[in-house]
């Protein structure tokens, strides 16, 4: 069956040589620990494979791809699978650590955290429209000043040309 490979698994193929999750990736860390949850307790149970896919309705080589985390599980699938098995949906995530620590954020994201924060609290429309003004008006001076900038450099670009 070699030669009968889709392009689906391909791209499975493709995204764990990858690395790191990636937006689009068919499968990551938390789809191989859900596959492994189904497996440990499908063994538990005394289920084969093909049992368990039968039971949920797919080929046992799907049920295979979902154990090893290959394909991913949709929610309803992996309901389904819950049920089948005699446990939560929560218990297949049971022992899921994140792996990525979360970044402290910087002092321009707490800024427009807290811009945003205060700009709720403001209870007058009127107040918030002329914030708003205000902040497209910065925003706009701001931007010239950046083409003005960006202008001068290219001036003097053939200059400091000539200069070397």
């Amino acid at each position: 069956m070699a030669g009968s490979e889709t392009a689906e698994g391909r791209q499975g193929e493709a995204g764990r040589r990858a690395g790191p999750f990636r937006p689009g990736q068919r499968a990551n860390a938390a789809d191989r620990h859900v596959g492994a949850r189904i497996r440990e307790r499908r063994v538990m149970m005394g289920l084969s494979q093909q049992q368990l896919a039968r039971m949920i309705g797919v080929t046992y080589q799907q049920a295979h791809k979902y154990e090893r985390g290959l394909n991913r599980i949709s929610a309803g699938r992996l309901f389904e699978i819950a049920q089948v098995l005699g446990v939560t949906v929560s218990w297949f995530f049971d022992g899921l650590a994140t792996e990525v620590e979360p970044q402290e954020m910087s002092s321009r994201q707490r800024m427009c955290l807290e811009l945003a924060r205060n700009f709720a609290l403001i209870d007058n429309e009127k107040h918030q429209e002329a914030l708003s003004q205000m902040a497209r008006a910065l925003a706009a001076q701001s931007q010239s000043e950046a083409v003005v900038a960006e202008t001068r450099e290219e001036a003097d670009l053939p200059e400091a040309a000539e200069a070397h």
